[in-house]
């Protein structure tokens, strides 16, 4: 079977805050194939630095339920040095959401990539911020 490639993703909600936007967002990318969720985990920092990870099923029922029905298989492939070392850069009280992710939209790519001999040399993502400084800069 062949695959897209994987990416790690974390993202920090400063305060503990967080909404079910990315929840719905999530939803419509893995019902287009655009990606395939593979694992998913919380991890959050109280104010005095104690560092808590939970995956999935320990989430409240509702997000636990429409977050399952999101992840195509929880793996577990996040372990738990995984969670200590991301636990350890986030601020205090603060939350962050880790998750891997599958790039099913670039799967016919890549094996075109690979019939063709071809090999990968640079693949970086440039984050939104960073795009929005260089059009305020050009503005």
């Amino acid at each position: 079977m062949k695959h897209g490639p994987l990416e790690v993703v974390e993202i920090v909600f400063d305060g503990n805050q967080f909404n079910g936007e990315i929840i719905a967002a999530l939803r419509d990318l893995v019902d287009a194939g655009t990606i395939r969720v593979l694992d998913l985990a919380v991890i959050s920092k109280n104010d005095v630095g104690d560092v808590v990870a939970l995956e999935i099923a320990d989430l409240d029922l509702s997000t636990s339920e429409s977050l399952l029905e999101i992840v195509s298989e929880d793996e577990g492939i996040f372990s738990d040095e995984d969670f200590m070392v991301f636990g350890e850069n986030l601020e205090l009280n603060s939350t962050a959401a880790l998750m891997i992710f599958e790039n099913v939209w670039a799967t016919r790519f890549v094996e075109a990539v690979s019939n063709a001999n071809g090999t990968v040399v640079l693949n970086e993502r440039i984050p939104r911020s960073v795009v929005e400084e260089l059009e305020a800069e050009l503005a």
